[in-house]
């Protein structure tokens, strides 16, 4: 069985991209999003700039995480993080652009919306997005950056909230319980229901029809 490491050993571990940048004095920020999946709603990106210290603990990959931990990180997060952004596309533009567009529009609203200059973005996974700074795509970026790792949480938890606020407004899709995600509950519904205004026309084609 491999041991524990502690803490500490983590989050060294977790800031191994950060580290050189910051020993340069360079601001780096973090980029992430939520939501490429799902048969409705919003894909959400978030961009923040975490400092070199305090480091947080617990950050850690959001689909590591249980929804408390991410909810209690989320708080934290905000308090700590220099600057943080959001980009949101909605359906009917995920459908207009095709999920990678509307995603890579996401990363760019959200940098925007930060309103801060950094050096250097750390982006998961995406490459060639315009942003006037340096950009250093990393796949799997939640797993290996304590940055895209801190965005990976903020933007799970802002979309997941508003998932559950459609839950109120179309209950019969039970939002809280599946986010939007294709579980067979969420996909009874719709072919009980048909599509409601939040779905995706160009994701649910095989579960209804049109």
């Amino acid at each position: 069985m491999r041991a524990r490491i502690s803490e500490s050993k983590r989050l060294f571990l977790l800031t191994e991209n950060e580290r050189p940048l910051w020993s340069d004095n360079l601001v780096v920020a973090g980029m992430d999003e939520v939501g490429r999946g799902p048969l409705a709603g919003p894909v959400v990106a978030c961009c923040l700039i975490m400092p070199p210290k305090p480091l947080v603990e617990g950050i850690n990959d959001s689909k590591k995480l249980s929804a408390k931990k991410r909810s209690s990180l989320y708080d934290t997060i905000l308090k700590t993080a220099a600057a943080v952004g959001f980009g949101w596309v909605f359906e009917s533009d995920i459908d207009r652009l095709n999920i990678l567009n509307a995603t890579r529009l996401a990363f760019e609203l959200a940098y925007e919306d930060m309103q801060a200059n950094c050096d250097v973005a750390l982006i998961d996974a995406v490459k060639g997005l315009a942003l006037p700074c340096k950009q250093i795509p990393i796949i799997h970026g939640d797993v290996l950056s304590y940055s895209i790792a801190a965005a990976s949480i903020v933007a799970k938890v802002t979309r997941d909230r508003y998932m559950e606020g459609m839950d109120s407004r179309y209950p019969e899709y039970h939002f809280s319980n599946n986010k939007g995600y294709g579980t067979a509950e969420h996909i009874e519904a719709l072919r009980i229901y048909g599509p409601c205004p939040i779905h995706r026309t160009t994701f649910i084609g095989k579960f209804v029809s049109r």
